[in-house]
């Protein structure tokens, strides 16, 4: 891959000593090592090649990835995250540590815990002392990866929102340019992100260090209203052609689906199934 390309990557990550599974972008490979988790929803990562975010390892590997093939290396700790540094651990008292947590049954070794404003993970206790890492958790760990380049993005409207999904977790953005400005309708999860306000600053930077040539960038927000579907005037409709007008659930997304049921008033667990049956009994929706 060329470095600054923006890829969509399939991947499997896993200690490379244990080979026990620790994240992946598959669904069939959650299920299959049992860790598979309800709600959320598996796809490819989306990221720049060469652009530095990623462990040094696994950005060296995409530069010399090619699209649609299956490639499986073990990246060294030195090229992951790290050897553990000595002088990142600390050992307290156990009354210390007590003192700095709030809910003493939550402590587990590799519990992660907050001592004086640092963030680290409870890695021994014995005798009344405990020690705390402040390594990244990973540090120390040769990593394996699968992965599979499945898609390189091309275009200019592709490319804005491979870059806005990568750098917020958000999907469903609404982009359109006119000439060389942009406009971007942020989707209706972002809008209850108690971040997004900063992500917008964040997002003109990244998209003017990727786009030499875009010109004005418009973020736009639509707040829709609350109640589920639409009302019909029955007096001029019959009931078969009210519901050619009856809202698709099925093709929103899960965080879509949630936040009408959040508007509704609506339980927001479970399968998408259960989320498109809930606001179709509020819509008063046949099935």
């Amino acid at each position: 891959m060329e470095e600054g390309a923006i890829v969509h990557v399939d991947y499997d990550l896993f200690d490379g000593a244990s080979g026990d599974l620790i994240e992946t972008t598959r669904e069939a490979t959650a299920k299959e090592h049992e860790a598979h988790q309800e709600g959320r929803e598996y796809s490819p990562m989306v990221c720049v090649v060469g652009a530095g975010n990623l462990i040094p390892g696994f950005e060296t590997a995409l530069l010399e990835a090619k699209a649609e093939t299956d490639i499986d290396i073990t990246i060294p700790a030195e090229e992951a995250y790290g050897e553990k540094d000595p002088a990142q651990m600390e050992t307290i008292s156990r009354d210390k540590l007590l003192r700095s947590v709030r809910d003493p049954n939550q402590l587990y070794i590799g519990a992660p815990v907050n001592i004086g404003g640092r963030q680290g993970y409870l890695s021994y206790v014995a005798a009344g002392r405990c020690r705390i890492d402040y390594n990244h958790p990973m540090a120390g760990k040769d990593l394996r990866y699968s992965f599979r380049i499945v898609k390189v993005v091309e275009g200019r409207e592709a490319t804005v929102e491979a870059l806005l999904q990568s750098n917020t977790g958000h999907s469903d953005f609404g982009v359109g340019f006119d000439g060389d400005d942009v406009s971007i309708t942020l989707p209706q999860s972002m809008l209850f992100d108690t971040n997004a306000a900063m992500m917008k600053f964040s997002l003109v930077r990244v998209l003017r260090d990727a786009m030499d040539d875009l010109g004005t960038v418009t973020f736009l927000e639509v707040h829709e209203a609350r109640g589920i579907g639409h009302v019909h005037d029955h007096d001029d409709h019959d009931h078969e052609h009210d519901h050619d007008h009856d809202e698709d659930f099925e093709s929103l997304s899960v965080a879509d689906l949630k936040e009408r049921c959040k508007a509704a008033g609506l339980p927001v667990g479970g399968k998408k199934a259960d989320l498109i049956d809930r606001l179709r009994g509020a819509s008063g929706e046949e099935e």
